[in-house]
């Protein structure tokens, strides 16, 4: 079995041992996982390096949003440790101060617009005037204006990316669950197949597979469904 490198998993569990079962538990299947907050916290980057010792590809999804030169400073840290990419929130002087940080890498830089978990009035509780949609769009031409490699928008915004954005931009997609599964607390979800066609360059996955009571099997049945 291949594994499909659009397919990212997310290790969002508590330690750093139980990130490493599951790596274990999903095999050839999976390629490219995400390393996130909760495993910062413990010991994220060791993590890292490890996975890119075995041949797998690493999204460091830190969402770094600091003053500018905090930012840079940050960036060229997480870029010498020869990770794939790494997520920043989408305001212009954060986007510009990551693209400056990460230098001459092959570190690639994404910006996120609008958390999945947030509904319309979420957005309007938190002061925002703007739709999803709007504010979606504002901060992708932002992105592209800043030269970061992409964005985090929902799936049902990867269209309007891809739009805004081109071909070549990465439009990296959460809040995927596939027909089978549940939402969970994702407002704004949608299917593998259907974040593909609307033009999402990779899908973020968790739930539906690793906590799953086969999580190998799980990540193959979204392979299968990712590939019509």
């Amino acid at each position: 079995m291949t594994a499909d490198a659009r397919l990212i998993v997310p290790l969002d569990l508590p330690s750093t041992d139980e990130a490493r079962a599951m790596v274990e538990r999903l095999g050839d299947a999976v390629s490219f996982y995400k390393v996130g907050l909760e495993l910062l916290a413990s010991d994220g980057m060791a993590l890292a390096a490890e996975l890119k010792g075995q041949g797998k590809q690493v999204f460091l999804d830190w969402k770094l949003h600091d003053i500018g030169e905090t930012v840079r400073r940050s960036t060229a840290v997480l870029a010498g440790a020869g990770c794939d990419l790494l997520t920043v929130h989408a305001t212009p002087q954060v986007m510009k101060a990551a693209v400056a940080g990460r230098g001459d890498s092959s570190l690639k830089i994404l910006a996120v617009t609008v958390l999945t978990s947030l509904s319309e009035a979420d957005l309007v509780e938190m002061g925002y005037r703007e739709s999803a949609r709007d504010l979606v769009a504002k901060r992708i031409r932002q992105a592209v204006e800043a030269g970061v490699d992409g964005v985090v928008a929902s799936p049902l915004e990867a269209a309007l990316a891809r739009e805004i954005a081109g071909p070549d931009f990465l439009v990296v997609t959460p809040g995927v669950r596939p027909a089978w599964s549940a939402k969970n607390d994702q407002a704004r979800a949608a299917t593998p197949a259907d974040a593909l066609a609307a033009g999402a360059s990779h899908l973020v996955c968790g739930r539906p597979i690793t906590a799953a009571s086969d999580p190998r099997e799980a990540a193959l049945r979204v392979v299968a469904e990712m590939a019509h």
